[in-house]
């Protein structure tokens, strides 16, 4: 009897237990980190000029409430739209958006107690380290998208391995990342500034991988189109919410508004923590949390699990014969017709 060919892939749970993990174990640390300093009667009335305020500025609670708020409120919706609909592929962003959140909390800390170094470690690395959480979403997603519509052979990589590669890339992108965290919290300079550029690479790597999986989903698409009408257009007869190529723009939307917070998150770290961009809270929510916000909210209408029914069952499968639907099956007067 035949059998269909899996593949084994990262487990969304899997995946997200490991980002998560690592997240608490730096978070211990940075709180274990907390430096001893005396408080200068500059640190409200003068934050530029205050040498233990590492942002440099006194955060505003105002937009930190906003942004917690968002954040919060779409999680939760996702939550119930997970349970409801499925799409277990979304699960490693869903949880990230928790993870952001709490960072948005520690900046609430930041407010009041703006010379903290454990507070500021804590909320630097929920706030820099969650989105590779997003980002390994969008990589589980583009492989069940092509399986979905059985265009396999348009992908640059198969879509049994562009989930395994890409997360992998993520996932190694990300412990650089925290590599270079973890030495830059020491009070040794010199292991601090190797620190900051082992946390640069890491962002520059996940730029460069996840740049390249845009230009591999751009390529998909445009294939599809181009090459199988008939399976671009497969689902035009169907309401919004069902058509794949809404889905597949939403991806992109998504996916440039996290090159976007890459971009800008490898500028800022190449001008030191001490730049013009870090220490400026107006580029840290218009090229950082808005982008990412968009990032993630937008698939709230257009949520993966409702738009594909079975798409947790695409996840190591080539592709899924789907049911006929109700308007193409033969009636049962046409088969005495033909009989």
């Amino acid at each position: 009897m035949p059998h269909s060919r899996t593949s084994r892939v990262p487990s969304p749970a899997r995946t997200t237990s490991w980002l998560c993990a690592v997240l608490t174990v730096l978070a211990a640390c940075a709180a274990s980190a907390e430096a001893v300093y005396t408080p200068v009667p500059w640190t409200f009335t003068d934050p530029k000029d205050d040498p233990f305020n590492p942002l440099r500025y006194i955060s505003n609670n105002t937009l930190s409430a906003i942004a917690i708020s968002l954040v919060l409120a779409t999680a939760l919706t996702q939550t119930v739209l997970l349970w409801r609909y499925g799409g277990r592929c979304m699960l490693s962003m869903l949880i990230g958006e928790f993870t952001w959140a709490v960072g948005f909390g520690v900046r609430f800390g930041l407010h009041v107690d703006p010379d903290s170094e454990g507070k500021y470690i804590a909320y630097y690395l929920f706030i820099v380290l969650s989105p590779c959480a997003f980002i390994a979403s969008e990589y589980m997603l583009m492989g069940r998208l092509a399986r979905y519509i059985k265009s396999n052979k348009h992908l640059l990589i198969r879509p049994q391995r562009i989930t395994v590669v890409f997360v992998i890339s993520d996932v190694t992108t990300f412990l650089v990342q925290a590599a270079g965290a973890l030495l830059s919290i020491s009070h040794n300079q010199k292991l601090s500034k190797t620190g900051e550029h082992i946390f640069l690479a890491g962002l520059a790597l996940q730029l460069a991988s996840f740049a390249f999986f845009v230009l591999v989903a751009l390529r998909f698409l445009y294939r599809v189109k181009t090459m199988e009408p008939h399976t671009w257009a497969m689902d035009r007869e169907k309401p919004w919410h069902r058509d794949w190529r809404a889905l597949s723009y939403v991806l992109l939307i998504s996916s440039v508004g996290i090159l976007i917070r890459c971009v800008y998150r490898v500028i800022e770290l190449s001008q030191g923590y001490r730049g013009h961009l870090a220490t400026t809270e107006g580029y840290f929510y218009g090229l950082d949390s808005l982008p990412l916000f968009i990032a993630v909210v937008v698939y709230t209408p257009f949520w993966p699990g409702r738009m594909i029914p079975f798409i947790d069952k695409l996840a190591n499968v080539d592709h899924i014969d789907t049911p006929p639907v109700a308007e193409e099956r033969p009636s049962s007067g046409s088969e005495e017709v033909k009989t």
